[in-house]
């Protein structure tokens, strides 16, 4: 071998592991900004839901886009502000009532009577409470001693609150300012296809979001109907508190099921079953039926793809990656049908969508006929 040939397999060496390196520095550098990468996707989905509302009220009321965004989130900040007051104030209401009612609540629960000490003969666990009393105390100790951890986990989503709403903000009063910067880099048909990129991801978003509300609310309702059956006080409240929690896919119906089944138990055992019970069933609708179904109508993608992605990206991702699966799918498939020959997509096409029918992952209104597809925009 020459030294040439020598010289040419050290090059591509060094730049194979100069890339390699390069990948690691920058995986260590995005897990490393996390948290903060998170914060600025949440805002963009914030921004990109608000924008429509902003555009808007720019086109009829206020002309400094500026003074409309404040307006619009003012306005989001007073109807959440009072969204949780509906639910503090009766919680706290509650808080201070059982506060009152605990010691009575506590002899009770020895003397096996009341809703607790009959849930714990019910279930035999008197016994076993009254045996590890001392672990209990320790236990309520420990928390105790973790309320500086909890202040500062509170602290910490605070200022993470404020960082989304100030990062939504500025995202949406510069977003017209970079699009036309960005568009008049880019030129001809590049800018063409960028604006139909951005106004289809933008649709995705939106969809996305509005499938999640219309779940999140018929969580609350079914919740609400079934804590009113059973008798449990607060219903309204407990589901308000529910579907907020459904807002979050897979794991949402979970997290509303320990609050209401919680409030139901404290009612009575059998409130308490129901309750729990329901919560089973209804999570597997959702998980397997609603979410797939709404969320392939919202977004434009088949309901396999919906549900196929969620598990994939939970499974990776947790509690992020469930929340972005859908758009991400969604955008997915919207540079795939711009980027990906256009004979391709036609040799894989049924029939139908040949015909000019489309299939369940192509919006109306986007057919090869009519003169906005990407085959159109090469140059």
């Amino acid at each position: 071998m020459s030294n040439a040939d020598d010289r040419s397999t050290a090059r591509q060496a060094l730049i194979v592991i100069g890339l390699v390196l390069a990948t690691l520095v920058g995986l260590a550098m995005v897990w490393e900004t996390r948290r903060v990468l998170i914060w600025v996707v949440v805002a963009a989905l914030f921004a990109v839901a608000l924008n429509p509302l902003v555009d808007r009220v720019q086109r009829r009321f206020v002309r400094r886009r500026a003074a409309a965004t404040l307006l619009v989130f003012l306005a989001t900040f007073v109807a959440f502000a009072a969204l949780g007051v509906l639910i503090v104030v009766p919680l706290l209401d509650e808080l201070a009532r059982f506060a009152d009612r605990a010691p009575d609540l506590l002899r009770e629960a020895r003397a096996g009577r009341g809703p607790v000490g009959e849930l714990l003969e019910r279930f035999h666990l008197r016994r076993q409470a009254e045996a590890h009393v001392d672990q209990i105390q320790r236990f309520g100790g420990q928390l105790g001693r973790s309320t500086v951890g909890l202040v500062r986990g509170t602290v910490q989503g605070v200022a993470g609150v404020l960082t989304v709403v100030v990062l939504a903000y500025l995202m949406v009063v510069q977003g017209p300012r970079i699009t036309a910067g960005t568009l008049a880099l880019a030129g001809g048909t590049r800018a063409e296809r960028l604006r139909r990129i951005g106004r289809a991801s933008a649709s995705t978003i939106t969809g996305y979001l509005s499938g999640n509300l219309l779940i999140s609310l018929i969580c609350g309702l079914a919740t609400f109907v079934v804590l009113a059956l059973t008798g449990v006080p607060f219903a309204a409240v407990i589901a308000l508190l529910v579907a907020i929690a459904d807002l979050i896919p897979l794991v949402g119906a979970t997290l509303g099921a320990i609050v209401a089944g919680g409030a139901g138990f404290l009612h009575s055992p059998t409130a308490g079953v129901v309750v729990l019970v329901f919560f089973v069933v209804y999570q597997q609708v959702e998980n397997h039926l609603l979410q797939p179904v709404i969320m392939s109508r919202a977004v434009q993608l088949n309901p396999l793809t919906v549900l196929v992605s969620v598990l994939l990206a939970a499974e990776l991702g947790g509690l992020m990656g469930a929340l972005l699966a859908i758009p991400a799918a969604g955008i997915t498939r919207i540079l795939l049908r711009e980027f990906v020959p256009a004979g391709s997509v036609a040799a894989e096409a049924d029939p139908a969508d040949r015909a000019g029918g489309g299939g369940p992952d192509q919006p109306a209104g986007d057919h090869p006929g009519d003169g906005r597809t990407a085959g159109n925009d090469d140059g």
